[in-house]
């Protein structure tokens, strides 16, 4: 019996870790299969707004022409006699965003646990505050409106990933707010913040302006969407910065109230003192 027992090893660290990292990533799986089917939702709400979605769309066309932002034909007319930069435009927006973002979150997951649960945060926020918006504000993006001057650029040269995107899974009248930029631009700080490679850093920054330029340049997002996108992931790193506050002063109380506990078991010390030589357990607020 004895022997049966010595025989059997207790876990290593890095297996402890691992097992904790692939519990972490079986439970964002199940936070993003949850945001898909809100998503899935909140289509079938719009699916029957077709008609304001359009309103939407000339009325956001008028806005920008009175603010003089309304760029999107003179920015697209720029490349249409340059197939490379049709090309480099739609293969930015296809395979710069759903792959950035997968491979984004399990670099966070592995190699910046710590950082991790602030982004996710930040990104289910934002998340949160689209889904009112897409479910309140439908609005047909700028490749459904021809007559304007605006051209699908992705339908023209790559048709297949339009008929991968089916209109039964995807949303097509929830161009604003844009969570290609907004996500991507979150994502970016995060390469910015926690990436110790400087090149890393450097595509980093760049990566929100290629894919601003891109959902433009391929029809897919006015001006103001990629803005409106922006300011939801500012709102939900807002909404991060407080959940990180509200984590961190439950830790302290934690922390001193498990303090005086010790104390009080160890006899304490004249006027409730803590004792310096004993270490707060913070196991309850992992």
């Amino acid at each position: 019996m004895a022997s049966d027992t010595m025989s059997r090893r207790p876990p290593t660290l890095r297996r402890v870790r691992s097992d904790s990292r692939l519990a972490t990533a079986a439970k964002e799986i199940a936070f993003l299969l949850s945001a898909a089917l809100l998503y899935t939702l909140v289509r079938g709400l719009t699916s029957d707004r077709v008609d304001a979605a359009f309103r939407h769309a000339e009325d956001v066309i008028s806005f920008e022409k009175t603010l003089g932002i309304n760029v999107e034909t003179d920015l697209q007319g720029l490349i249409f006699d340059h197939e490379w930069a049709i090309d480099a435009a739609n293969g930015f927006y296809i395979y710069g965003y759903w792959p950035v973002f997968v491979l984004t979150l399990v670099w966070l997951i592995v190699r910046r646990p710590a950082a991790y649960p602030f982004y996710r945060n930040a990104l289910l926020a934002s998340g949160a505050f689209s889904l009112v918006i897409f479910a309140f504000y439908p609005l047909a993006p700028p490749r459904f409106l021809p007559w304007h001057g605006f051209v699908d650029t992705i339908s023209l040269e790559a048709p297949t990933y339009r008929e991968m995107n089916s209109p039964t899974f995807v949303n097509e009248y929830a161009a604003m707010p844009s969570l290609h930029f907004g996500w991507i631009l979150l994502l970016g700080i995060a390469w910015v913040a926690l990436s110790r490679v400087l090149v890393v850093r450097i595509i980093g920054a760049t990566m929100p302006l290629l894919m601003f330029a891109t959902i433009v340049l391929t029809g897919n997002h006015y001006v103001v969407d990629a803005i409106v996108g922006g300011g939801v992931v500012v709102a939900g790193i807002g909404v991060a910065v407080l959940i990180e506050r509200a984590k961190r002063k439950r830790a302290v109380q934690a922390a001193i109230d498990d303090a005086h506990e010790s104390s009080s078991d160890d006899g304490g010390a004249p006027g409730g003192a803590i004792p310096s030589q004993r270490t707060p357990n913070l196991s309850r607020v992992r």
